[in-house]
This record gives C-alpha cells, structure tokens and sequence, in this order.
C-alpha cells in the first residue's frame, strides 16, 4: 500500500539526505481491483473528533459529540450545523458518519482517501468541496499541509480535517461565539465561505516566511555561497512546487463555485466567493513569483560561484606572473658552470656584490610587474579574496500584504 499520507514541510530545509518525495503532495489513487467506495485508513492516523456548532442568529452553542448519531436531530433543523470532524483514524465512526450524513459511498471514499485534487461535485441535495489548507505549527519556520473536505446541505456544514492539531478556522469560530459580522445572519453557504477565504487567507503567513528565506538566501548566495545553499536553493524551489499544487486547481475549485452555482450557493455568497477568487489569485501569483526568484537565485549562486573561481584564477595568474622571472633567474645562477675554466662561465659568481646585486634585480623585476599589472588594475577585483561580495545585486523586494 503506497503511502498517501499528509506531509509536513519545512522552512528552510538543510539536509541533503532529504527524501524526494517528502516536499511533494501525490494525489491518492486506487489499488488496481479495489472495489470504489473503498476507504482506506491510515494506522497512525488520529481518531475523530466530532464537534457541533449549531447557531441562528439570537444563539450558538458548541458541544464535542461522543457517537455520529447525535448529529441527526440537527440536520434539518433552522438553525445551522456546522459538524467540524477532525481526524480520520477510525472506519466505523467514518461510515456511520457517512449513513448519517447520506453520502454517496465515493462521496466518503474522496473525504476519508487523502489526498484528493481539490474540486467541486454536486450530489443531489449536497455539494462537496474540497481543499488544501497549509498552516503555520507553532515555531513559526514550519507548516502544515492537509485536506479539508466539506459537505454543504440545506441546513448544515460537514469539515471533515485530517489532523486534529492545526487550522485556521480560530477567528471563525470567535466570530460565531460573539456574533460578530454577518456570519450567524446567514445560512451555511455564507459559513461555506468564510471557511474557504479563511483556508486561502493561511496561505500568507507561509509565503511570508518564504519570502523572508528568499531574503536571506540572496545575501548568502551573494556573500558566501557553498554546497548547502544550493541545497536550500534546491529544497525551497521543490516546496513551492508543492505549494503551486495545492493552490492551482483550488483556484479552479472557486471559480466553478461562482460560474457554474448551485442551488445550496445564494447569488449574495456567490458575489462574495468572487473575492475569495481575487485572494487566490493573488496567492498563486505570489508563488510564481516566488518560484521565478528560487530560479534566479541559483543563476546567481553559479555566477557567483563563477565569479569566485575566476577571481582566484586571476590572482594565480598574477602570482605566478610575478614569480616566474623570478624562478628564471634563481635558476640561471643555480647552474654547475666553473668560472675558473672559461671567462663565459658566470664571470659575475666572482664578484663581491654579486649576491646582493641579483636580489636587488630579482626584486627590481618583481616591483615592475606588480606596478605594471596594477597600472592595467588588475588588482581592483580582488574584493571577495579579502570576505567581500564577489557580485553585487540589487535587494528583491517581495509583496507580503494582500492588497
């Protein structure tokens, strides 16, 4: 059995041992054979958690449900129900979920079967919507990437979410508590929504921190790059691959929303959901962005290595430019010749200054050739031998607000 479970990422990723498919999210897919409607339950996955706001416009109450059946005397009440399943651990209390609720045996295989391309199917009196949520954990440098299913009826609101620790639901559920805005005024399309701007809205926070790591790689790419950037480079441009698939087809999710409808979707929280559309397309054009500046980084970091090698090329050249009269002449003087049988033969071995006298000349050369080459500034690009940049760049500047 192929594992499809969630994967969690994170920022910035070092480890050059990384399995390649840790910063990829593969699409579950069927055994050959297996009967449709299979659901297929992970060992380690948590237990369901069943919760129940139900609220109208005068009340909300909350309570943590034990069995799926005592959701039934909600599911055509007056009020809205908002059933928010958290953990999919269990194939008993997600069938009974499933008799409770009425859903089509692939209906439950696409929530419980993780993960699903995100998109949008209507089935008679319901409509199912699915999604990619990324949240922030707690240390603010890592995220959280997991399915979130929705089952939107007449009267109620099914989220079913694989993990019980992390999402972005916290400011809606105060919202209903205090009745704030227009939330417990309306029906459970408008609550539909709210929790879809609220799962497009988290996806900024992790872009933030992306951008603040592209920010930092473009000072170590320019300053000092080694073999680990260019794994950063390599690890952040694969996580914004995977960020790019969980917010494309979510787009094309949303807008089926507003161009086809639905009978269960008002024309007032379809007008809404265009705003919802703007926010996604906002947030894929930040990570195509993104992804271009990971690219231009690594032409930078192999320029910058560029540069580098041909600096220390260039500094060689010179040193040995200098050295190589130098050799010359300290090895014309180490030749065996005796002066005493032919005056051709090194008279100047006889001289009383002549030691003296060839340092004097040895050094005479060395001088004229550094001031020669430094008159050609051939020492002006020796900056990033001495901790300098090697390349300047101009710093990149990255949109983090939403408007």
């Amino acid at each position: 059995m192929v594992d499809n479970r969630p994967r969690s990422f994170s920022v910035p990723v070092v480890n050059s041992e990384l399995d390649e498919d840790e910063s990829y999210v593969d699409y579950f897919y069927d055994n050959p054979g297996d009967v449709p409607g299979t659901l297929d339950i992970d060992p380690e996955a948590p237990p369901p958690i069943i919760v129940l706001i139900d609220y109208n416009e005068a009340h909300a109450t909350r309570q943590e449900l034990e069995t799926p059946e005592e959701i039934t005397p909600y599911l055509d009440s007056t009020s809205v129900s908002w059933v928010d399943v958290k953990g999919l651990g269990s194939e008993e209390i997600l069938q009974r979920l499933g008799d409770v609720f009425s859903l089509h045996p692939l209906v439950l295989e696409d929530v419980v079967n993780v993960p699903q391309r995100p998109k949008v199917e209507e089935h008679d009196d319901q409509l199912l919507i699915i999604a990619r949520m990324v949240t922030l954990r707690d240390d603010g440098k890592s995220f959280e990437s997991e399915q979130v299913s929705f089952i939107l009826g007449k009267h109620y609101l099914l989220s079913v979410q694989e993990e019980p620790r992390y999402d972005c639901f916290g400011p809606i559920r105060d919202r209903i508590r205090t009745s704030k805005g227009a939330i417990r005024k309306n029906g459970p399309d408008y609550l539909a929504y709210a929790l879809i701007d609220s799962i497009i809205d988290g996806f900024f926070p992790v872009l933030e921190v992306y951008g603040e790591q592209l920010e930092e790689l473009e000072d170590e790419v320019v300053e000092s790059p080694t073999r680990q950037t260019l794994q950063k480079i390599h690890d952040l441009k694969r996580e914004l691959l995977t960020l790019r698939r969980a917010i494309w087809p979510q787009r094309d999710a949303i807008n089926s929303l507003i161009r086809d409808g639905s009978h269960l979707i008002s024309d007032e929280v379809r007008i809404y959901l265009r705003d919802c559309y703007d926010h996604t397309v906002q947030v894929l054009d930040m990570v195509e962005t993104y992804r271009e500046l990971a690219s231009s980084l690594m032409d930078v970091y192999l320029s910058s290595v560029g540069n580098k090698m041909n600096e220390v090329m260039k500094f060689l050249t010179v040193m040995s430019s200098i050295f190589i009269p130098l050799t010359f002449v300290a090895g014309v003087y180490g030749m065996n010749f005796n002066p005493e049988k032919s005056p051709f033969n090194m008279p100047e071995l006889n001289w009383y200054w002549g030691y003296p006298v060839c340092l004097a000349v040895m050094f005479g050369i060395a001088t004229a050739l550094i001031g020669f080459f430094r008159q050609k500034g051939w020492f002006e690009n020796f900056s990033s031998l001495q901790g300098s940049p090697a390349v300047s760049a101009k710093r990149i500047v990255f949109p983090l607000g939403r408007r």
